[in-house]
């Protein structure tokens, strides 16, 4: 009879792993993103620091396991088979509903997983139960979930987003008011201030509040730290102010840098401690419910769970075990890396292509926000205010670096970030209340980035709507949550072990889909050559990078005008989709570098001001390229997709005619760019009449079959819109050509300019 319960709990040891590895992948974010984003160190010291953090963390999360055993039920009102079966399928719920989110690259709760999912797993066993017997009704439900607990640990969870962005807010801006921008110039002493309190916080709430849980700390020393928390403050702040102090004065340190690596290790501590029940709570629960089963010689549907209400210290080799799966995870996963854009993005500083498309409630919001600045302002006296400009106004950056180098916000925000964050999640751990660390730093980040001003006029509306936009995810989280573990707790319970056997198979085919799915998108970003932003000062340096993106567009163009023909000829609408994926993602690119255009122009040399003549010419001519191959690309699709007649046999063989054409004359401009030698240039330019003629000629053929033989309008009406768009296509092209070639200074050394190289490697496809 035991068989199946050994059966499930191997499963569950597997599942437990695999969780830690799917929610560190996720929940990365919570800690890496501001020392990430600030660039304060190395990203190799950054995961050494929170590799660290993860290891004391899990040695401290004990008492936070019995939110996984007695938070959100009742166990005493469940049987040993019932509380398996709940288990069982809150572990598979999660893993399946966190790889989600990993693979598309979203952060989520981990916590809100957790909580929900035990909430709808015991939901639906206890509706089973109390259907199931003439002396119960629905009204009894509230004997078997723990209402209390569970309606405190929601509310706590939601109360947490107001709070986390509220004090991040309130912090950072009196941070900045007595820091500003220029804080490596400010008085010593501001940072010293600065530095005492942040590593006091830091300290206490992670070392102090979180002691207690630990296994390997003594009950005295315990005792002692529990009984004088001012004198440890008190001391503890005037310590590390004088050592911050003399830091600063005698060696030289960048104070910020060490609060922030100290932030990240104190982060990465409360993560793991406050979340590691999330991962191996629900498991380590089903092994004692085993344990203190498989010694009674009671039926497991007879022996009732009353032993998971008392409190048992989690064993520190299964924290430990816990602890090293997930520092690996934290080196090895390329999910975790990729989740942690969003946050970043969203509190950036500087302009960014932002994600989200603003909604109506993003607009009203910032109104409203306006608004009440304003009304706010219109009270401070104009002296106050004057004083508040000067310290929010931002130095201008004499180091000139490429966008992808730059940091996304400064150090004091990184530093406030990674305080805020530690000490509420700390609070709440010492609570034993499961607060989301998602939800925690995501909102203090929001929050932090609204009182620095990166939510300008001109991302503003932008980055409300990517806020609300997380935000209704990780509602979607909880309903989800709720809905499949309640779903996987139904099937467990009346298809026992062959409905275990197949959720199981039906999990690790997912995971393994999932898996290759990123893998294969991971290889194509690395593949794949994007345009990139102008970022020399300099007309000689905007002809060579400009070169680059030139013979990037000509490559790509000539794959997406052959993409459109080839789709035609042979009526196949996957390739014409696929194909009007890649002009939309190179459509993006190109309008991406004319948002950026107020950013280059900036920072030109000033005798160089007729690079930007250049550039804007240049990007209009590469728009004009892409609007008609985007033109082409949908006007094919649309004809397929639609059911048309397909194109006759003479008017595919002559659109192959021209694409010929046109491939040879962009492989020689292709050519012309690898090689640097822009004589190559003329040659291709003294083509032109060559391809006019022939699509004049394929013109006219069209209008004579037209009046006598041709009887399809929309075939008409395609051939003749492919033809007229490839001429603008190749004006554009030319025009283009015409433009570098003036525009080029002979005094460049052709080998300089040997801008793709890596492109005569490629394989053309």
């Amino acid at each position: 009879m035991g068989d199946i319960y050994i059966y499930m709990l191997v499963a569950l040891a597997f599942l437990a792993i695999a969780d830690l590895v799917v929610g560190v992948s996720n929940d990365a974010v919570n800690f890496l993103n501001s020392a990430i984003g600030s660039k304060a160190v190395s990203f190799k010291t950054i995961m050494i620091v929170a590799s660290l953090g993860v290891a004391v963390g899990a040695l401290t999360s004990s008492g936070m396991m019995e939110v996984a055993r007695k938070g959100i039920f009742n166990p005493s009102e469940f049987m040993f088979d019932e509380i398996m079966i709940i288990f069982m399928a809150v572990m598979i719920t999660d893993i399946l509903l966190l790889d989600f989110f990993n693979t598309l690259g979203l952060p989520t709760s981990t916590t809100v997983s957790i909580v929900f999912e035990l909430l709808g797993a015991s939901v639906c066993v206890a509706i089973i139960k109390i259907t199931t017997d003439n002396n119960q009704s629905l009204l009894d439900l509230g004997n078997y979930i723990n209402n209390e607990k569970a309606i405190e640990i929601i509310l706590g969870i939601l109360l947490s987003v107001v709070v986390a962005f509220s004090v991040g807010a309130i912090i950072q801006f009196f941070s900045r008011l007595l820091l500003s921008f220029d804080f490596n110039d400010k008085p010593k002493i501001f940072g010293a201030i600065f530095s005492g309190i942040a590593v006091t916080s830091i300290m206490y709430f992670i070392l102090i509040k979180g002691i207690k849980n630990a296994t390997f700390m003594s009950a005295e020393l315990k005792s002692f730290i529990a009984g004088n928390p001012s004198a440890i403050i008190g001391i503890g702040f005037l310590v590390f102010a004088l050592a911050s102090l003399i830091l600063m004065t005698f060696f030289k340190t960048n104070i910020y840098r060490i609060i922030i690596v100290v932030g990240t290790f104190a982060l990465a501590v409360a993560f793991a401690g406050n979340d590691l029940v999330n991962f191996i709570g629900v498991p380590i629960a089903a092994l004692d419910s085993f344990t203190n089963w498989s010694v009674s010689g009671v039926l497991p549907s007879e022996f009732r769970m009353t032993s998971l209400s008392e409190a048992i210290a989690t064993k520190p080799y299964l924290l430990l075990i816990a602890g090293l799966v997930m520092v690996l995870t934290l080196w090895f996963s390329s999910k975790a890396k990729a989740v942690v854009k969003t946050s970043v993005d969203l509190s950036r500083q500087d302009a960014v292509k932002e994600r989200f498309e603003p909604n109506f409630l993003s607009r009203g919001i910032v109104r409203m926000t306006i608004a009440a600045s304003d009304n706010f302002n219109s009270l401070l006296p104009e002296s106050v205010k004057k004083q508040i400009e000067k310290q929010f106004q931002k130095p201008k950056n004499t180091i000139t670096l490429k966008t992808e180098d730059k940091p996304a916000f400064d150090l004091v925000r990184a530093a406030v970030n990674l305080m805020v964050a530690s000490v509420l999640i700390s609070i709440a751990t010492s609570m034993k209340l499961p607060l989301s660390t998602t939800y925690v730093t995501f909102m203090v980040a929001m929050g932090t980035s609204l009182a620095d001003r990166a939510w300008g006029s001109e991302s503003a509306v932008y980055r409300v709507a990517g806020v609300l936009n997380v935000i209704g995810g990780w509602f979607f989280t909880a309903l989800s949550a709720f809905v499949a573990a309640s779903l996987m707790a139904f099937i467990l319970f009346y298809g026992k072990g062959y409905a275990l056997t197949a959720l199981l198979f039906f999990a690790m085919v997912l995971l393994f889909r999932n898996y290759l799915k990123h893998r294969k998108k991971t290889i194509e970003q690395k593949v794949e050559d994007s345009l990139h932003k102008a970022e020399s000062s300099s007309i000689q340096g905007v002809i060579i990078e400009s070169a680059d993106n030139i013979a990037n567009v000509v490559r790509r163009g000539k794959k997406i005008y052959s993409g459109a023909i080839n789709g035609l000829a042979t009526h196949n609408l996957k390739l014409l989709k696929k194909n009007n994926k890649n002009i939309e993602k190179l459509s993006d690119e190109i309008e991406d570098l004319r948002d950026n255009i107020f950013y280059f122009i900036k920072k030109l040399e000033e005798p160089s001001v007729t690079a930007s003549n250049f550039y804007i010419t240049v990007l209009s001519h590469l728009q004009d390229m892409t609007q008609s191959l985007e033109y082409i690309s949908n006007v094919s699709l649309k004809h397929v997709n639609n059911n048309h007649k397909k194109l006759k046999f003479t008017q595919i063989k002559e659109l192959k005619e021209v694409d010929s054409a046109l491939e040879e004359l962009f492989n020689n401009t292709k050519k012309a760019f690898n090689s640097g030698s822009f004589e190559e240039i003329g040659y291709v330019l003294g083509r032109k009449q060559d391809v006019t003629n022939l699509l004049t000629e394929k013109i006219q053929k069209q209008v004579e079959r037209t009046r006598t033989e041709e009887s399809s309008p929309k075939n008409t009406t395609l051939y003749f819109g492919i033809l007229l768009e490839t001429k603008d296509l190749l004006n554009a092209t030319m025009t283009l050509l015409e433009e570098y070639y003036n525009a080029h200074d002979d005094s460049v050394e052709p080998a300089t300019i040997n801008v793709a190289d890596s492109d005569s490697s490629k394989e053309e496809e």
